[in-house]
Order: C-alpha cells, then sequence, then structure tokens
C-alpha cells in the first residue's frame, strides 16, 4: 500500500491510497468464494460455477464494487498510521481506478485539525454566581415533598377546581362527525396541568360530578394529527369522579416521615444544605463554561465543514445510545416527535460546534502552558471511574481499551480537564 497526501483549501486534505494489484485480485477472488453460491447458471450446480464463466456473463466488473468495500477499511486504517496529519473527520470516499490487473486506487477526502490561536485565556472576567438559598426555594422543595406524599380524596359539596382530578367519559366531533382517537373512558385528567388541547380543561372548572358538559375547543395549528389541525371541535364530556389532592400537615410528624430527622427545622437544614450543594455544583459547571465561552469568543479557528459534520452524527449517535439504554430506537423518536435525521443533525449543530472549538481551545492551552498527565494520573482516573461504576479497575481498562491508544485517549482528555481548571482558576469574578 502507499499513500499520497494533498493538502486542500479549508483545513481539508486528499488522501491517495494505492493498493496492490495482487492485494485486488485476492479481494475479488474473496468476494467470488463467498458469494458463489447464490449464483445460478443454467449447466452448472449451484455454488459450482466458475468465476471466469460468471465473470463472463455479468462482465467482469461483476465483483468489483464488493471488493473495493472488502479492502477500503483496512487500506484506509493503515494510511491513517502512516500519514503524519491529524485527520479530525470521516472520510469522503473516491474510487479512482478499479480494474482487475491493475492496483486499485480509491481517495479519502477528509479534515484536519485546524490552527487554533489563542487570544486572552488568562484572568477571563466572567459574572460571579448566586449560590444563596432563600426561604422560597426551601419551601418549593417541602411542597414538592408534600405533594408525593398527598392523598387523594373525592371531592363532595362543591364544583370542579384547578387541581382537581376529575374522571372523564368523553368523545370529540369534527363538523358533526366523530372522529379516530377523540373518545375515551373512565380518563383521569388533572384540571390545569395542561394533557388536552388548549380550552379544554378551563371548561370543566365549575362542574359537577355526574354532569353532561358540551366543551368546545379549537386544535393547535401544529396538532400532530393533520386532519385535526385547525379545526374546531365539540367534545361531550361526562364527568364520572372528582378527587383532589389532599396535603400533610407541613409539622414534626410530616419531617419525621420523611426523612431521618425528628423535627421540621432539623429537615429543613438538610434541605438548605442539598440546595446549597446543589447550586454550588451548578455555579462551577456554570462558570467553567462562562470561562470556556470568553475564550473561544476571543480565539481565532476555522472548522473544517466536514469536522462539524462528523461532531454532528457523534452526538446524534450518542443520543440514540441514550435512547435504547431506555428501550428506544431513534426511529421512535422520530415518530413522536415528527423530526427526521436532517432536522436533528440540524438541531445539533450549535452544540457540535461548540463542543469542537472548546475542545480545540483546551488543547491549546495544554500545548501554551505545556499542561502534561502522568502516569499516576491516569491511575487515579481508573480508579476513580471503577469506584463510580462498581467495577475492578482491570475491568475498567478492559471496558476502555487496554492499549497504547486507549490509555494515550484518556490522558489527553485528562490534560483537557487540567486545562479546564487552569483557566477557570486563573478566572476573575465581577
Amino acid at each position: 500500500m502507499s499513500l499520497q497526501v494533498e493538502k486542500l483549501e479549508n483545513n481539508m486534505a486528499k488522501l491517495t491510497i494505492e493498493v496492490s494489484a495482487e492485494e485486488l485480485e485476492k479481494a475479488i477472488q474473496k468476494v467470488y468464494q463467498k458469494t458463489k453460491n447464490k449464483i445460478s447458471v443454467p449447466g452448472f450446480r449451484k455454488g459450482k460455477v466458475p468465476r471466469q464463466v460468471v465473470e463472463k456473463m455479468y462482465g467482469r466488473e461483476v465483483f468489483y464494487e464488493d471488493a473495493a468495500n472488502e479492502l477500503i477499511p483496512d487500506a484506509y486504517e493503515k494510511a491513517l498510521e502512516e500519514c503524519d496529519e491529524n485527520i479530525v473527520s470521516s472520510p469522503k470516499i473516491g474510487v479512482t481506478q478499479l480494474e482487475s490487473g491493475k492496483p486499485f486506487i480509491f481517495t479519502a477526502e477528509v479534515a484536519l485539525k485546524p490552527e487554533v490561536r489563542l487570544g486572552k485565556y488568562k484572568g477571563v472576567k466572567v459574572d460571579k454566581q448566586d449560590t444563596a438559598v432563600t426561604e422560597e426555594e426551601i419551601g418549593k422543595e417541602l411542597d414538592k415533598e408534600r405533594e408525593s406524599n398527598a392523598r387523594t380524596i373525592e371531592v363532595e359539596g362543591r364544583a370542579i377546581e384547578k387541581g382537581d382530578i376529575a374522571t372523564i367519559d368523553f368523545e370529540g366531533f369534527v363538523d358533526g362527525e366523530a372522529f379516530e382517537g377523540g373518545k375515551g373512558e373512565n380518563y383521569p385528567l388533572t384540571i390545569g396541568s395542561g394533557a388536552f388541547i388548549p380550552g379544554f380543561e378551563e371548561q370543566l372548572i365549575g362542574k359537577n360530578k355526574d354532569e353532561e358538559v358540551e366543551v368546545n375547543v379549537t386544535f393547535p395549528e401544529d396538532y400532530h394529527a393533520e386532519e385535526l389541525k385547525g379545526k374546531a371541535a365539540l367534545f361531550k364530556v361526562v364527568i364520572r369522579e372528582v378527587k383532589t389532592k389532599e396535603l400533610p400537615a407541613l409539622d414534626d410528624e410530616f419531617a419525621s416521615e420523611v426523612s431521618e430527622f425528628d423535627t421540621l427545622a432539623e429537615y429543613k437544614e438538610e434541605i438548605k444544605r442539598k440546595l446549597t450543594e446543589k447550586k454550588e455544583k451548578e455555579a462551577k459547571s456554570a462558570k467553567e463554561e462562562a470561562v470556556i465561552d470568553a475564550i473561544i469568543a476571543d480565539a481565532d479557528m476555522e472548522i473544517p465543514q466536514a469536522m462539524l459534520e462528523t461532531q454532528q452524527r457523534q452526538i446524534v449517535d450518542e443520543f440514540s445510545q441514550r435512547l435504547r439504554m431506555q428501550g428506544l430506537s431513534l426511529e421512535q423518536y422520530f415518530q413522536f416527535t415528527g423530526l427526521d435525521a436532517q432536522k436533528m443533525l440540524e438541531q445539533v449543530k450549535p452544540q457540535a460546534d461548540r463542543r469542537i472549538r472548546s475542545r480545540l481551545v483546551l488543547e491549546a492551552i495544554v500545548a501554551a502552558e505545556n499542561i502534561t498527565v502522568t502516569d499516576e494520573d491516569y491511575e487515579k482516573e481508573i480508579a476513580r471511574m471503577a469506584e463510580v461504576y462498581n467495577m475492578e479497575t482491570d475491568k475498567v481498562k478492559e471496558t476502555l481499551g487496554d492499549n497504547e491508544t486507549a490509555k494515550k485517549q484518556l490522558m489527553d482528555d485528562l490534560a483537557v480537564t487540567k486545562a479546564a481548571e487552569f483557566v477557570v482558576s486563573k478566572a476573575k469574578e465581577a
């Protein structure tokens, strides 16, 4: 295999990769062996058709495409090992020469890591984050806990109010005709939740159990069912049951039931401590983000489009993996949201751009400040990960890929983390 590198504009490069005629012949023969059992030719038993006969019938090119697909991944990987350039995108492959008896030549157009010209990165000024916890915030946390410990009781002697849970039967009509999906029985609807079409829930306020109500609404213009967008609808509703939540009293007894503390005062102190801890963590993250954003704004770099597109696809792939862990596919998510692959790629474009610029400026700071990561740092990080994931350290290394490439990647990540800590420590809060 031989490699030629041609620098292009906008931090792009074209790799021309040549594979010997002998390797191409081996790949063609391999493809023939894989596919011969599927080939039927009169006069020959299935799987016994000679390659020459197949090529005579279908043309010498019949195995070329599959042979190229056999060769390209391995040849490209070898080219990357040989190439001195820092490639930061997936390749755009083009075939230059593909003919039996001649070398196989293909090109890979790739993005190269752009040069970063740093501006100011020490002493960056950012707004000070407020981490004080107010009584109102503590009260909201107490209200959440009361809500989760509330009991549901049947409403007697009054009409429906906001916050009540009305169990209803309903059927919807458009232009006097019932429509698909517009009927339900014994449906528990929390009034004011916004679960139904705008205006629906409000028209049940003031009504009573066993009452029959006609509700008039208009479907939103962006409603998911095309045939109902913007249409006026009449719902015939029967109120079967009305319940409300009864919140527990806010006292020492409540505190002792929902926490390890005997008094409400102690419980409130614990809530304050946790809220403070959360706010401080969020403030640290926000400060780091603000510092890096300021450094990015003062730096100069040209991001190749191919690099950006590769990062966009990576973010979508990461999201897809998280969905699979929840038992959903990306296709199902698209059905629920009305998005498609192209729209989602466009949606994550700002995130991809920021992620690239953040990494590039921090890597430039690693170089500028000569930030190093030791083997001890590496082992400490492995130990930390093992504790987080409740795994043995050897298992963590095995999962990451216990080789020099995997180790280098993790050490590069640690160096970037150190660079972020460095610029945050040098920042000034206004």
